[in-house]
């Protein structure tokens, strides 16, 4: 290696440098956004120092210039433009997607390695490596899963698990075609053995989804981000790039941890949820009207009394919330509250939402204060010295049907918000949440309904505030 080339390398470790930094920075909510400029900057330093390195070789054309830079303008281009454009509600969505273009562009890193190998000596087979193969495999398995993902999240597929007969079993015969195959490519080359794999991969993506329902749709989005990084990392063996090895261990490690701590969150198995068949998705049920047993509705009017005569209220966000587009609407009432001399704090579930961090994320653009944004274990004691809680949308993470077994959320740690004096809910219907079952804390007798869209809802409470304390 020249010194060029040392350089180059010295570049990319300090870009790798920076991926560490930034995810350290992304631990606190207050300096995420630091995170990600350091992130973001040393991903373009590697770009850079790519560039260089294949100018100063020599080995692309003008064509193959031109088409690189067209390749990288357009997915600049895409990027921003979804970027800033895109609602909260829909970054579930957004990540699947990327997920699934960075499982397809390892994968394809690995396709045109093995085929450059296989006919390297006129045609003579010649044996490749592991990470090729892995690449392909998980890349490929990425890409499918990620767009269904996608799709569910999206409504353009169902919510539900998708399930046939022997469902399970064609799941395990395409795996075993996949790695055997694999396995035998390795010794001896074959495009069309190859191909084989790429489609049994790109089918197990879709049949390793498609049974797993709602409720589990964050965990599958953070086990497919790990997917994407083992990608990643694997695609970073092949073509012996540092930055793309480091990158890809970090997103694969940090991804692969995310999941189980979402998998605990809810007191399951990944394989079990892996399995699926849990959760019925964003299927609408029967709304039950205002006034059915055992519900109590409550005007704005006695629910800004509430609030604005409350010494600590706990507010507990959820998908709601985030399909409302309510964030600055609870802000605001926050905030008026506050004036008052209300204590509020925010309940966050870590599996809130349709995404890991999806709440966080949402109150941030809001500006609502860090220190106010607590977990789990440290909001559920203070419920039962909360005057009022007030949940917005959320469902499935505050039913108490969770403590008892014999039921779809069974075990799952939940908020204690039946714990608080009051508890006003804001929902649209009674309509059940992901887990597709009934929730006890609508028929609590501390428990008022307030039904309207959360954000409707939410000014409607700021005015009645205003109206009582000015």
């Amino acid at each position: 290696m020249g010194p060029f080339g040392t350089v180059i390398q010295l570049i990319y470790l300090a870009a790798a440098a920076s991926f560490v930094l930034g995810l350290h920075l992304m631990n606190n909510p207050a300096t995420a956004r630091h995170g990600n400029f350091a992130s973001g900057a040393g991903m373009a330093v590697a770009i850079a120092a790519t560039l260089a390195l294949i100018a100063h070789d020599g080995t692309v054309t003008v064509t193959g210039w031109i088409v690189l830079l067209a390749g990288a303008l357009l997915g600049a281009g895409a990027g921003l433009y979804s970027a800033r454009t895109v609602q909260m509600t829909a970054m579930p969505q957004l990540v699947s997607i990327f997920n699934a273009v960075g499982g397809g562009a390892a994968a394809l890193i690995g396709i045109h390695d093995y085929t450059r190998l296989a006919g390297a000596i006129g045609g003579v087979p010649l044996s490749t490596t592991v990470t090729t193969l892995l690449d392909v495999i998980i890349g490929s398995v990425t890409f499918s899963g990620s767009i269904i993902a996608a799709g569910k999240l999206q409504g353009v597929i169902p919510g539900q698990p998708i399930t046939f007969p022997g469902s399970r079993l064609v799941n395990i015969m395409i795996a075993v075609v996949a790695v055997g195959l694999s396995a035998y490519l390795i010794s001896t080359a074959s495009v069309a053995g190859l191909i084989v794999v790429i489609i049994a991969a790109l089918a197990f993506g879709v049949t390793m989804v498609l049974p797993i329902g709602g409720a589990d749709m964050p965990v599958v989005i953070s086990l497919l981000n790990a997917f994407t990084g083992t990608a990643v990392a694997m695609a970073g063996f092949v073509i012996g790039n540092v930055a793309l090895i480091i990158a890809g261990a970090l997103v694969g490690a940090s991804g692969g941890i995310l999941t189980k701590l979402m998998a605990d969150a809810m007191n399951r198995s990944l394989a079990n949820i892996m399995v699926g068949g849990f959760g019925t998705g964003d299927t609408a049920v029967a709304a039950v009207a205002a006034g059915s047993e055992g519900v109590r509705s409550i005007a704005s009017d006695d629910a800004a009394i509430q609030l604005a005569y409350a010494s600590k209220v706990i507010i507990v966000p959820g998908y709601g919330l985030a399909a409302a587009q309510a964030q600055h609407a609870v802000a605001e009432l926050a905030a008026l509250l506050e004036e008052r001399g209300v204590e509020v704090s925010y309940a966050i579930h870590p599996v809130a939402g349709r995404m890991p961090g999806h709440m966080n994320v949402l109150l941030a653009e809001a500006n609502v204060p860090y220190p106010q944004l607590k977990e789990m274990e440290e909001i559920n004691p203070e419920f039962a010295r909360a005057d009022v809680a007030l949940v917005i949308g959320a469902n499935d993470v505050t039913n108490p049907a969770a403590r008892r077994p014999g039921t779809a959320i069974s075990g799952m740690p939940i908020l204690d918000v039946d714990q608080a004096k009051s508890i006003i809910v804001i929902k649209r219907s009674m309509a059940s949440g992901y887990a597709g079952i009934d929730n006890e804390l609508y028929t609590n007798p501390k428990t008022s309904m307030y039904f309207a869209d959360a954000k409707s809802a939410l000014a409607e409470l700021t005015a009645a505030v205003k109206a009582y304390v000015g």
